[in-house]
């Protein structure tokens, strides 16, 4: 497994890859990686003939207030794993590498990156399809793979591409769980036993969504009065419910009347720790 730190050497060696005629994955990432990373690795050696990975703690994609200075980093282990799945490259720039001290250039994707998490995460959105942007350029690979827990990313990404052109494809894999449901996050390290137990509010909150919605209830509201009704028990012990809606998956508006593929997502604070969750019904 190639370990690469620097733009000039990823770009050098994924451009004489591509001339070998490989296919190439790209799984971005920001480290402290988990099952769930593990499995858009694995999604990508089934797909591709090059497997590359990026490490990169993204500054620009944190507010002022949030976790970037506490954010786990643990390279490392990191490279162990990523070294027993057989990756073929681990590119793991340094800030300076990606954010030259002159660049002043940002992508943003207008009136998506507003919605969801955008509304309580000011320019989050903007760091994140610039980074994504970056990377594309960088390694160029032919797919590119991501998690559905991070459904509103995806909606934005997709965006991107079809807008500036990229030619790359986005495979969305599925979210992967504890065995009580969950959805794995590097977060979940935060944690403690209470606020563990108290975080599955989310997933029992998208389950009696989704079991309303099979049993034939298709209005919105009806369906997250619904959730927001259990959410209300929790917040009595500190969680804080950011939000709950039900949206478009592509244009992440919020719809009257749910049916196949529509978007449930939820956020909240437990304890000092953001999560997010979603189902597509």
């Amino acid at each position: 497994m190639e370990i690469i730190h620097t733009v000039a050497e990823m770009q050098s060696r994924c451009r004489a890859l591509k001339l070998a005629g490989k296919r190439i994955g790209l799984v971005p990432t920001m480290g402290a990686l988990h099952a769930g990373h593990i499995s858009l690795v694995r999604a990508a050696r089934e797909r591709c003939d090059i497997v590359a990975v990026s490490i990169f703690v993204n500054p620009k994609q944190f507010g002022p207030t949030e976790d970037f200075a506490k954010y786990p980093r643990t390279i490392e282990r990191d490279c162990e794993l990523l070294a027993a799945e057989e990756v073929d490259i681990v590119f793991a720039p340094g800030l300076a590498e990606m954010y030259p001290a002159s660049a002043t250039t940002f992508v943003l994707v207008e009136g998506l990156s507003e919605k969801l998490d955008g509304r309580s995460r000011p320019g989050h959105f903007r760091g994140v399809t610039t980074v994504v942007n970056k990377l594309f350029h960088v390694v160029a690979p032919d797919i590119a793979f991501f998690g559905q827990k991070d459904a509103a990313q995806c909606a934005i990404l997709k965006k991107m591409i079809h807008d500036l052109g990229i030619k790359v494809e986005l495979a969305i894999c599925p979210i992967v769980r504890e065995g009580d449901g969950l959805a794995l996050s590097s977060r979940n390290a935060y944690l403690n036993p209470e606020e563990r137990r108290q975080s599955l509010v989310l997933y029992r909150a998208l389950q009696l969504v989704k079991s309303l919605y099979d049993q034939g209830e298709r209005k919105a509201a009806a369906l997250l009065a619904a959730a927001r009704r259990m959410f209300r028990e929790e917040e009595e012990k500190g969680v804080q419910i950011e939000y709950s809606e039900i949206v478009d998956a592509e244009t992440l508006e919020p719809v009257q009347e749910a049916a196949s593929g529509t978007l449930v997502a939820v956020a909240a604070k437990v304890g000092s720790t953001r999560l997010i969750d979603n189902i597509v019904l």
